[in-house]
């Protein structure tokens, strides 16, 4: 006779419960498929709560990205900043360089052989760093531009400080010398016409303009240019009223189409000195002041003799 296992289990009634007799066999059948259930609900609930944790590092893991990416695009905009701040310091540096040239021209004092060079080795970058790459490309190219422009400006910068250094000293010996070189415009005003070949308002052709001209109201003041010696102050032809001062070292300039004349001939005067007012006598189409640098006789660009 085969053996039967009884099985108590309540009914759903407060006291019910009731007693099943089972073959052995389903017995067991009946356990292993309960262990079963509870293995696979366990299981289920073990992967649940897995995928639960993986969504939460993956939501974190997408906010530390999203930081990462702002703070990586706020960095690509500063090293842009950066290059643009180079860029300006670079063409500091060039002008710094064109004033040094203006300063030895004016002086006559030629760079030694120690002397700089602004391009080639050592000297500043003539390539422009590339400041408006998309900030979602990398900037590596960029930044390493960088240092080595940075690098070589510096450098440029050092060599010219010592360029520097070397016209302060030549200066000092020529004082008297840059006293007397017309270095700064003699009148406020706008330049209607330059130094060179141009269309004569006058005849209509083409002619020689040896100087500047720098319109303004009549009676603004006129000043001389640098330390010299009146030796003409009187009306003169087509150029009206004029001053010629002489500043010695083959070095004189000419202020024409004055209203008023203010210094007499054979008078000393310093740079920066009231000599006349703007006005519009001789041959002149308006009130301006026609000014001209000669040197050793023969006329010059004024421009190339005022650093103000």
């Amino acid at each position: 006779m085969k053996k039967r296992i009884k099985i108590w289990f309540h009914s759903g009634g407060s006291s019910d419960i009731r007693e099943v007799s089972l073959r052995k066999p389903f017995a067991l059948l009946f356990v292993f498929f309960n262990i079963g259930a509870i293995a696979g609900l366990s299981y289920l609930g073990y992967d649940y709560y897995q995928l639960k944790k993986i969504a939460f590092d993956n939501d974190s893991l997408n906010q530390k990205i999203v930081s990462q990416t702002g703070e990586i695009l706020s960095q690509r905009k500063q090293v842009q900043t950066f290059a643009k701040e180079i860029e300006v310091l670079k063409e500091q540096v060039r002008s710094l360089a064109t004033l040094e040239d203006q300063v030895r021209l004016i002086a006559d004092i030629q760079k030694t052989g120690n002397s700089s060079g602004l391009i080639g080795i050592g000297g500043i970058p003539e390539n422009d760093l590339d400041q408006d790459l998309p900030l979602e490309t990398r900037h590596n190219n960029l930044i390493r531009e960088m240092h080595q422009q940075v690098d070589q400006t510096q450098t440029a910068a050092a060599k010219k400080t010592l360029d520097f250094e070397d016209l302060i000293n030549k200066l000092e010996k020529k004082k008297n010398l840059l006293a007397s070189t017309p270095s700064i415009k003699p009148v406020d005003g706008w330049i209607t016409s330059r130094f060179g070949y141009r269309k004569s308002p006058f005849t209509g052709k083409r002619s020689f303009h040896s100087g500047l001209d720098i319109s303004n109201r009549p009676g603004t003041k006129i000043i001389t240019t640098a330390n010299g010696k009146v030796t003409y102050a009187a009306r003169k032809m087509y150029f009206g009223n004029l001053v010629v001062i002489d500043h010695g070292y083959g070095k004189v300039t000419k202020y024409a189409h004055c209203k008023e004349i203010l210094v007499k001939r054979g008078q000393k005067v310093k740079r920066g000195e009231v000599i006349a007012t703007v006005g519009n006598t001789g041959q002149s189409t308006g009130p301006h002041l026609h000014y001209e640098v000669r040197i050793n006789g023969a006329p010059v660009n004024p421009l190339k003799y005022i650093l103000n």
